[in-house]
Protein backbone atom coordinates (compact mmCIF):
# COMPACT_ATOMS: atom_id res chain seq x y z
CA UNK A 1 0.00 0.00 0.00
CA UNK A 2 1.36 3.46 -0.90
CA UNK A 3 2.39 5.80 1.92
CA UNK A 4 -0.55 7.97 3.00
CA UNK A 5 -0.22 11.56 4.24
CA UNK A 6 0.05 12.06 7.99
CA UNK A 7 -3.25 12.91 9.67
CA UNK A 8 -4.10 16.61 10.02
CA UNK A 9 -2.51 18.23 13.06
CA UNK A 10 -4.98 19.30 15.74
CA UNK A 11 -4.37 22.88 16.89
CA UNK A 12 -4.59 23.89 20.52
CA UNK A 13 -7.62 26.00 21.39
CA UNK A 14 -7.30 29.75 20.59
CA UNK A 15 -3.79 29.39 19.14
CA UNK A 16 -4.69 29.49 15.43
CA UNK A 17 -5.11 33.34 15.25
CA UNK A 18 -1.67 33.82 16.84
CA UNK A 19 -0.08 31.38 14.40
CA UNK A 20 -1.58 33.30 11.47
CA UNK A 21 -0.31 36.55 13.02
CA UNK A 22 3.23 35.12 13.21
CA UNK A 23 3.11 34.12 9.57
CA UNK A 24 2.03 37.62 8.45
CA UNK A 25 4.36 39.54 10.79
CA UNK A 26 7.32 41.42 9.30
CA UNK A 27 9.05 41.90 12.67
CA UNK A 28 9.02 38.39 14.15
CA UNK A 29 12.04 36.14 13.62
CA UNK A 30 11.96 34.33 10.28
CA UNK A 31 12.42 30.96 12.00
CA UNK A 32 9.31 31.41 14.15
CA UNK A 33 7.27 32.50 11.13
CA UNK A 34 8.39 29.37 9.21
CA UNK A 35 7.51 27.09 12.12
CA UNK A 36 4.06 28.66 12.44
CA UNK A 37 3.48 28.08 8.71
CA UNK A 38 4.56 24.44 9.03
CA UNK A 39 2.04 23.92 11.84
CA UNK A 40 -0.79 25.63 9.93
CA UNK A 41 -0.12 23.60 6.77
CA UNK A 42 -0.01 20.43 8.88
CA UNK A 43 -3.35 21.40 10.42
CA UNK A 44 -4.77 21.68 6.89
CA UNK A 45 -3.73 18.06 6.22
CA UNK A 46 -0.94 18.89 3.75
CA UNK A 47 1.57 16.06 3.31
CA UNK A 48 4.90 16.46 5.09
CA UNK A 49 6.90 16.33 1.84
CA UNK A 50 4.72 19.09 0.36
CA UNK A 51 5.09 21.19 3.54
CA UNK A 52 8.87 20.83 3.24
CA UNK A 53 8.72 22.09 -0.36
CA UNK A 54 6.44 25.04 0.48
CA UNK A 55 8.50 26.21 3.46
CA UNK A 56 12.00 25.49 2.12
CA UNK A 57 12.65 22.99 4.91
CA UNK A 58 13.55 19.30 5.14
CA UNK A 59 11.02 16.60 5.98
CA UNK A 60 12.97 15.95 9.20
CA UNK A 61 12.46 19.62 10.20
CA UNK A 62 8.74 19.39 9.44
CA UNK A 63 8.40 16.25 11.56
CA UNK A 64 10.33 17.93 14.40
CA UNK A 65 8.05 20.97 14.62
CA UNK A 66 4.87 18.90 14.20
CA UNK A 67 5.98 16.78 17.13
CA UNK A 68 7.00 19.79 19.24
CA UNK A 69 3.64 21.46 18.65
CA UNK A 70 1.71 18.30 19.51
CA UNK A 71 3.56 18.11 22.83
CA UNK A 72 3.67 21.78 23.94
CA UNK A 73 1.59 23.90 21.58
CA UNK A 74 2.97 27.31 20.59
CA UNK A 75 5.39 27.19 23.52
CA UNK A 76 7.13 24.28 21.81
CA UNK A 77 8.00 26.37 18.74
CA UNK A 78 10.62 28.44 20.58
CA UNK A 79 14.39 27.93 20.28
CA UNK A 80 16.03 25.25 22.37
CA UNK A 81 18.28 26.35 25.23
CA UNK A 82 21.72 26.16 23.66
CA UNK A 83 24.57 24.43 25.42
CA UNK A 84 27.74 26.22 26.39
CA UNK A 85 29.31 28.11 29.25
CA UNK A 86 26.57 29.61 31.45
CA UNK A 87 26.38 33.36 31.73
CA UNK A 88 28.45 34.44 34.73
CA UNK A 89 27.56 38.14 34.95
CA UNK A 90 24.11 39.52 34.45
CA UNK A 91 23.99 42.81 32.54
CA UNK A 92 22.01 44.36 35.39
CA UNK A 93 24.85 43.62 37.81
CA UNK A 94 27.34 45.27 35.43
CA UNK A 95 25.14 48.36 35.12
CA UNK A 96 24.66 48.52 38.90
CA UNK A 97 28.44 48.59 39.36
CA UNK A 98 28.74 51.22 36.62
CA UNK A 99 26.39 53.54 38.49
CA UNK A 100 28.65 53.46 41.57
CA UNK A 101 31.80 55.65 41.69
CA UNK A 102 34.99 53.75 40.87
CA UNK A 103 37.11 52.82 43.91
CA UNK A 104 39.69 55.41 44.92
CA UNK A 105 42.52 53.02 44.09
CA UNK A 106 41.85 53.58 40.38
CA UNK A 107 42.11 57.37 40.63
CA UNK A 108 39.47 57.98 37.92
CA UNK A 109 36.18 59.87 37.85
CA UNK A 110 34.19 57.34 35.82
CA UNK A 111 34.41 53.84 34.43
CA UNK A 112 35.76 52.81 31.06
CA UNK A 113 34.61 49.51 29.58
CA UNK A 114 38.08 47.99 29.95
CA UNK A 115 38.56 49.14 33.53
CA UNK A 116 35.11 47.94 34.59
CA UNK A 117 35.59 44.66 32.72
CA UNK A 118 38.82 44.06 34.61
CA UNK A 119 37.13 45.04 37.88
CA UNK A 120 34.21 42.59 37.56
CA UNK A 121 36.07 39.89 35.62
CA UNK A 122 34.46 40.08 32.17
CA UNK A 123 35.55 41.28 28.77
CA UNK A 124 35.13 44.91 27.78
CA UNK A 125 32.80 43.82 24.94
CA UNK A 126 30.41 42.34 27.53
CA UNK A 127 30.48 45.63 29.45
CA UNK A 128 29.78 47.56 26.24
CA UNK A 129 26.78 45.32 25.45
CA UNK A 130 25.37 45.86 28.94
CA UNK A 131 25.75 49.62 28.59
CA UNK A 132 23.99 49.60 25.22
CA UNK A 133 21.15 47.48 26.59
CA UNK A 134 20.48 49.88 29.47
CA UNK A 135 21.39 53.11 27.68
CA UNK A 136 24.34 53.86 29.98
CA UNK A 137 27.03 56.30 28.75
CA UNK A 138 29.67 56.81 31.49
CA UNK A 139 31.92 58.83 29.17
CA UNK A 140 29.23 61.47 28.63
CA UNK A 141 28.47 64.32 31.04
CA UNK A 142 26.03 67.22 30.71
CA UNK A 143 25.44 70.40 32.70
CA UNK A 144 22.28 71.79 34.22
CA UNK A 145 21.29 74.92 36.08
CA UNK A 146 18.10 75.86 37.87
CA UNK A 147 17.07 79.42 38.52
CA UNK A 148 16.96 80.40 42.19
CA UNK A 149 15.10 83.64 41.48
CA UNK A 150 12.26 84.05 44.05
CA UNK A 151 10.24 85.80 41.31
CA UNK A 152 10.84 83.05 38.76
CA UNK A 153 7.16 82.40 38.02
CA UNK A 154 6.24 86.05 37.69
CA UNK A 155 9.18 86.88 35.42
CA UNK A 156 8.70 83.86 33.17
CA UNK A 157 4.99 84.65 32.82
CA UNK A 158 5.76 88.32 32.12
CA UNK A 159 8.41 87.74 29.44
CA UNK A 160 6.61 84.90 27.66
CA UNK A 161 3.39 86.90 27.82
CA UNK A 162 5.16 89.63 25.83
CA UNK A 163 6.23 87.10 23.21
CA UNK A 164 2.86 85.36 22.87
CA UNK A 165 0.60 88.41 23.21
CA UNK A 166 2.53 91.67 22.71
CA UNK A 167 0.77 94.90 23.71
CA UNK A 168 -1.04 96.70 20.90
CA UNK A 169 0.82 99.55 19.19
CA UNK A 170 4.01 98.62 21.02
CA UNK A 171 7.33 97.04 19.99
CA UNK A 172 8.92 94.16 21.92
CA UNK A 173 12.73 94.29 21.77
CA UNK A 174 15.05 91.60 23.05
CA UNK A 175 18.21 93.42 24.18
CA UNK A 176 21.63 92.14 25.21
CA UNK A 177 25.34 92.37 24.47
CA UNK A 178 27.77 89.77 23.13
CA UNK A 179 31.09 90.63 24.73
CA UNK A 180 34.68 89.51 24.19
CA UNK A 181 34.32 88.80 20.48
CA UNK A 182 37.88 88.07 19.38
CA UNK A 183 39.42 89.42 16.20
CA UNK A 184 41.38 86.32 15.20
CA UNK A 185 43.66 86.23 12.18
CA UNK A 186 45.08 82.91 10.96
CA UNK A 187 48.83 82.59 10.53
CA UNK A 188 48.40 81.36 6.93
CA UNK A 189 45.75 81.92 4.25
CA UNK A 190 42.69 79.66 4.25
CA UNK A 191 42.58 76.72 1.87
CA UNK A 192 39.17 77.07 0.20
CA UNK A 193 36.57 74.33 -0.02
CA UNK A 194 36.90 72.07 -3.08
CA UNK A 195 34.96 69.16 -4.49
CA UNK A 196 35.29 66.37 -1.95
CA UNK A 197 37.42 68.49 0.40
CA UNK A 198 36.37 70.82 3.22
CA UNK A 199 37.74 74.30 3.86
CA UNK A 200 40.96 74.20 5.89
CA UNK A 201 42.63 76.68 8.19
CA UNK A 202 45.68 76.72 10.39
CA UNK A 203 45.26 75.71 14.00
CA UNK A 204 47.23 78.71 15.29
CA UNK A 205 46.21 82.36 15.00
CA UNK A 206 47.04 85.96 15.94
CA UNK A 207 44.82 87.86 18.37
CA UNK A 208 44.14 91.47 17.44
CA UNK A 209 41.87 92.43 20.35
CA UNK A 210 38.18 92.12 21.22
CA UNK A 211 34.92 93.91 20.57
CA UNK A 212 31.44 93.96 22.09
CA UNK A 213 28.23 93.74 20.06
CA UNK A 214 25.10 95.38 21.47
CA UNK A 215 21.90 94.18 19.78
CA UNK A 216 18.16 94.82 20.03
CA UNK A 217 16.06 92.17 18.26
CA UNK A 218 12.54 93.18 17.25
CA UNK A 219 10.75 89.94 18.00
CA UNK A 220 7.79 90.49 15.65
CA UNK A 221 9.91 91.10 12.53
CA UNK A 222 13.47 89.94 13.29
CA UNK A 223 14.86 93.43 12.60
CA UNK A 224 18.13 93.98 14.50
CA UNK A 225 19.46 97.28 15.75
CA UNK A 226 23.14 96.78 16.51
CA UNK A 227 26.22 98.64 17.65
CA UNK A 228 29.82 97.56 18.19
CA UNK A 229 31.71 99.05 21.12
CA UNK A 230 35.17 98.53 22.59
CA UNK A 231 33.76 97.72 26.04
CA UNK A 232 30.44 96.95 27.73
CA UNK A 233 30.14 99.40 30.61
CA UNK A 234 27.17 101.58 31.56
CA UNK A 235 28.46 104.33 29.22
CA UNK A 236 28.29 102.04 26.19
CA UNK A 237 24.92 100.66 27.24
CA UNK A 238 23.46 104.16 27.69
CA UNK A 239 24.77 105.08 24.26
CA UNK A 240 23.00 102.02 22.82
CA UNK A 241 19.74 102.93 24.58
CA UNK A 242 19.91 106.35 22.90
CA UNK A 243 20.45 104.59 19.57
CA UNK A 244 17.28 102.53 20.18
CA UNK A 245 15.47 105.73 21.12
CA UNK A 246 16.37 107.23 17.73
CA UNK A 247 15.54 104.04 15.83
CA UNK A 248 11.97 103.87 17.24
CA UNK A 249 10.83 107.49 17.66
CA UNK A 250 7.60 107.98 19.59
CA UNK A 251 6.79 104.25 19.93
CA UNK A 252 6.08 102.34 23.12
CA UNK A 253 9.02 99.98 23.65
CA UNK A 254 9.12 96.87 25.85
CA UNK A 255 12.71 95.77 26.44
CA UNK A 256 13.50 92.20 27.54
CA UNK A 257 16.90 92.17 29.29
CA UNK A 258 18.89 89.94 31.61
CA UNK A 259 20.17 90.86 35.07
CA UNK A 260 23.65 91.99 34.08
CA UNK A 261 24.78 94.71 36.51
CA UNK A 262 25.29 97.27 33.72
CA UNK A 263 21.55 97.14 32.97
CA UNK A 264 20.69 98.25 36.52
CA UNK A 265 23.15 101.03 37.36
CA UNK A 266 21.73 104.28 38.83
CA UNK A 267 22.61 106.13 35.59
CA UNK A 268 20.69 103.62 33.48
CA UNK A 269 17.70 103.66 35.86
CA UNK A 270 17.65 107.45 35.78
CA UNK A 271 17.72 107.49 31.98
CA UNK A 272 14.84 105.00 31.81
CA UNK A 273 12.84 107.08 34.29
CA UNK A 274 13.29 110.07 31.97
CA UNK A 275 11.99 108.02 29.02
CA UNK A 276 8.70 106.52 30.21
CA UNK A 277 7.94 104.94 26.83
CA UNK A 278 10.71 102.41 27.64
CA UNK A 279 9.34 99.50 29.71
CA UNK A 280 11.95 97.03 30.98
CA UNK A 281 11.18 93.34 31.64
CA UNK A 282 13.98 91.39 33.31
CA UNK A 283 14.48 87.67 32.73
CA UNK A 284 14.87 85.50 35.87
CA UNK A 285 18.29 85.00 37.43
CA UNK A 286 20.12 82.31 35.44
CA UNK A 287 17.34 82.54 32.87
CA UNK A 288 18.93 84.51 30.03
CA UNK A 289 17.81 81.69 27.68
CA UNK A 290 14.41 83.43 27.78
CA UNK A 291 15.97 86.33 25.87
CA UNK A 292 15.40 85.67 22.17
CA UNK A 293 18.35 87.81 21.09
CA UNK A 294 20.53 84.98 22.41
CA UNK A 295 19.22 82.88 19.52
CA UNK A 296 20.28 85.59 17.09
CA UNK A 297 23.73 85.78 18.73
CA UNK A 298 24.09 82.09 17.96
CA UNK A 299 23.23 82.76 14.32
CA UNK A 300 25.78 85.55 13.84
CA UNK A 301 28.42 83.49 15.66
CA UNK A 302 27.95 80.53 13.32
CA UNK A 303 27.51 82.52 10.11
CA UNK A 304 29.98 85.38 10.44
CA UNK A 305 32.29 85.14 13.48
CA UNK A 306 33.34 81.58 14.23
CA UNK A 307 34.86 80.91 10.80
CA UNK A 308 35.79 84.51 10.07
CA UNK A 309 39.30 85.87 9.61
CA UNK A 310 39.84 89.38 10.99
CA UNK A 311 43.02 91.36 10.53
CA UNK A 312 42.06 93.93 13.21
CA UNK A 313 39.25 94.94 15.55
CA UNK A 314 38.23 97.50 12.94
CA UNK A 315 37.93 94.72 10.38
CA UNK A 316 35.89 92.62 12.84
CA UNK A 317 33.50 95.50 13.52
CA UNK A 318 33.10 96.15 9.81
CA UNK A 319 32.15 92.56 9.09
CA UNK A 320 29.70 92.46 11.99
CA UNK A 321 27.96 95.56 10.61
CA UNK A 322 27.88 93.97 7.16
CA UNK A 323 26.21 90.88 8.59
CA UNK A 324 23.58 92.98 10.38
CA UNK A 325 22.82 94.89 7.17
CA UNK A 326 22.47 91.66 5.22
CA UNK A 327 20.38 90.07 7.98
CA UNK A 328 17.89 92.95 8.05
CA UNK A 329 17.27 92.48 4.31
CA UNK A 330 16.31 88.81 4.79
CA UNK A 331 15.02 88.98 8.37
CA UNK A 332 12.19 86.84 9.72
CA UNK A 333 10.07 86.89 12.88
CA UNK A 334 11.20 85.00 15.97
CA UNK A 335 8.20 82.94 17.10
CA UNK A 336 7.95 81.73 20.70
CA UNK A 337 5.74 78.63 21.04
CA UNK A 338 5.95 77.43 24.68
CA UNK A 339 3.48 78.59 27.31
CA UNK A 340 4.69 79.79 30.73
CA UNK A 341 3.36 76.59 32.30
CA UNK A 342 5.38 74.42 29.92
CA UNK A 343 8.55 76.41 30.58
CA UNK A 344 8.10 76.41 34.35
CA UNK A 345 7.55 72.65 34.35
CA UNK A 346 11.09 72.25 32.98
CA UNK A 347 12.71 75.21 34.74
CA UNK A 348 11.87 74.07 38.26
CA UNK A 349 13.99 71.37 39.95
CA UNK A 350 12.30 67.99 39.88
CA UNK A 351 12.05 65.81 42.99
CA UNK A 352 14.08 62.63 42.88
CA UNK A 353 13.97 59.40 44.84
CA UNK A 354 17.75 59.11 44.74
CA UNK A 355 19.44 60.48 47.86
CA UNK A 356 23.17 61.11 47.66
CA UNK A 357 25.27 62.06 50.70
Amino acid sequence: MANSPAPALTLFEDEEPLLHEWVRSSTIKAGLARRARIVLLAADGVANTRIAELTGSSVVTVLKWRSRYEECGIAGLGDDQRSGRPKQHDHFDIVTTTLMPPPKKYGVTHWSSRLLGKHVGVGNATVARAWREYGIQPWKAETFKFSTDPELEAKVTDVIGLYLAPPENAVVLSVDEKSQIQALDRTAPLLPMRMGDAEKRTHDYHRHGTSTLFAALEVATGQVTGAVKPRHRRQEFLSFLRQIDRAYPGQELHLVMDNYATHKTPEVRAWLDEHPRFHVHFTPTSGSWLNLVEVWFGIIDRRAIKRGVFTSVKDLNKKIREFITGWNKRKHPFVWTKTPEQVLAKAKPKPTSETRH
